[in-house]
């Protein structure tokens, strides 16, 4: 049995190991797009700040950790699929045949049609090439334009950030991270923000990109606002799309990414897809979605893994969740974040001190929430959440006392109310929202 994996990223090196955690003997080749060992592209912004080397961005430490799997991985970029023939093409002449081939092609950066975006010192922020190049501008100091505050965005800006560059936001949506949070959480992250001497330009996109920007810095960025802002740097985050091009003619059926069953398997007999490529289920709605995270392609490569090796494993679905460290103040989102059609809000906010809590319901179930400066509450939500825990009494209490989360979770968890044996008593005090 020949497995083949396409992509050497989370997803691709889970399935890799997992294959051979249960076929002890068949051919596994990973096959990575770039000359680098597989590594995370979610550490590279660690890298930029000096937290991790090079190799601290590497999945797997040891350097013969492959070999010793007995997994073979080699660099190369797909240009075709012959899934009759069950062949794979890399590099326009190299010819891979396969017996179970995993797609695990993940998704690479838009560049957005801007005048001046291919200029020098205008980056991407997605592999560790481009991370060099960043580092040869990102100094103490320099004027540094970051163009796109979504979730990649502000991760990018924690780096710049830690290299005390200063940094403009340049964000087209009315708040940061507007894709994970609403107008309250996403206004308190550019509050933050701008009370740590970023600044932030909501509202707002670049018209084009020019040299010869003020003073000594090389650049020149345009904005709608018909302001200029000089930088000896840009980034660009603006959003990613699947690495599914060289799917054409190959009869996999496509969406916006890989469409795939409850099993992860295309519509091709004994092919695979896992990872930002792919549409499988988001466990909230029950419908096919790209949750492009990496704790999903995680989840994604182990699963598809199991069944290329004949370990038949439902795909359930995969929870979407957002962690994010801006400079020190945490924010998540989970699940329905936005609300359920028919569901209830509860909420607390103390913008004051940066704290936020917003809870969605759907009957007795928390189906959705958002969290700033809370980090108690990730795993809370996540467990609600993910295990569709029944809140039965403690529902209505919750609605009226979001801040008694930790309570409710705890007296649920073991089926036993805290406060008398009929359940919660709302007239009990709540304890106070934590402001530290």
């Amino acid at each position: 049995m020949h497995y083949v994996i396409l992509g050497a990223g989370p997803a691709g090196v889970t399935a890799a190991e997992t294959i051979r955690s249960i076929d002890k003997s068949g051919e596994i080749t990973l096959i990575g797009g770039e000359p680098e060992p597989p590594y995370s592209r979610m550490a590279i912004p660690y890298y930029i700040h000096g937290k991790v080397g090079e190799d601290g961005t590497y999945l797997r430490f040891e350097p013969d950790h492959y070999q010793k799997l007995g997994i073979r991985y080699i660099s190369g970029r797909a240009s075709g699929i012959d899934t009759r023939e069950k062949a794979l093409f890399i590099d326009d002449r190299q010819r891979i045949d396969y017996d179970k081939l995993l797609i695990a092609t993940g998704a690479s950066p838009i560049t957005p049609r801007i005048p001046g975006v291919n200029l020098e010192g205008v980056n991407n922020c997605w592999t560790l090439p481009d991370a060099r190049e960043i580092l040869k501008r990102a100094d103490k100091g320099a004027p540094v334009v970051l163009v796109g505050a979504g979730f990649i965005g502000s991760i990018i800006l924690e780096a710049l950030y830690l290299r005390e560059c200063d940094v403009t936001i340049v964000e087209l949506a009315p708040r940061m991270v507007a894709r994970m949070m609403d107008e309250t959480a996403g206004g308190m992250l550019g509050r933050w923000c701008e009370k740590k001497g970023v600044k932030v330009k909501t509202n707002t996109s670049v018209t084009r990109i020019s040299q010869g920007g003020e003073g000594e810095h090389p650049l020149s960025v345009h904005l709608s606002d018909n302001s200029q802002i000089p930088a000896a740097l840009v980034v660009m985050a603006v959003g990613v799309r699947p690495n599914i091009g060289f799917l054409v003619c190959s009869n996999i059926k496509v969406n916006y990414g890989i469409t795939v069953d409850n099993f992860l398997q295309t519509s091709a007999p004994d092919v695979y897809a896992a990872g930002d490529c792919c549409e499988a289920i988001d466990l909230s709605t029950g419908k096919p979605d790209m949750l492009a995270i990496q704790p999903v392609a995680v989840e994604h490569g182990r699963i598809a893994g199991q069944n290329m090796a004949g370990k038949i494993t439902p795909h359930e679905g995969s929870l979407n969740m957002n962690v994010l460290d801006t400079m020190g103040l945490i924010s998540s989102s989970f699940g329905l974040w936005q609300g359920a059609k028919n569901g209830k809000t509860s909420k607390l906010i103390d913008e004051e001190n940066f704290k936020y809590l917003k809870l969605e319901f759907l009957g007795d179930k928390i189906v959705g929430a958002q969290c700033v400066g809370l980090t108690d509450h990730v795993g809370i939500l996540r467990g609600l959440i993910q295990t569709q825990l029944s809140l039965g009494d403690w529902k209505d209490l919750l609605i009226e006392s979001p801040e008694r989360l930790r309570e409710a979770y705890v007296a649920i968890s073991h089926n036993a109310p805290t406060h008398g044996p009929t359940g919660p008593n709302p007239n009990v005090p709540a304890p106070a929202l934590p402001v530290s």
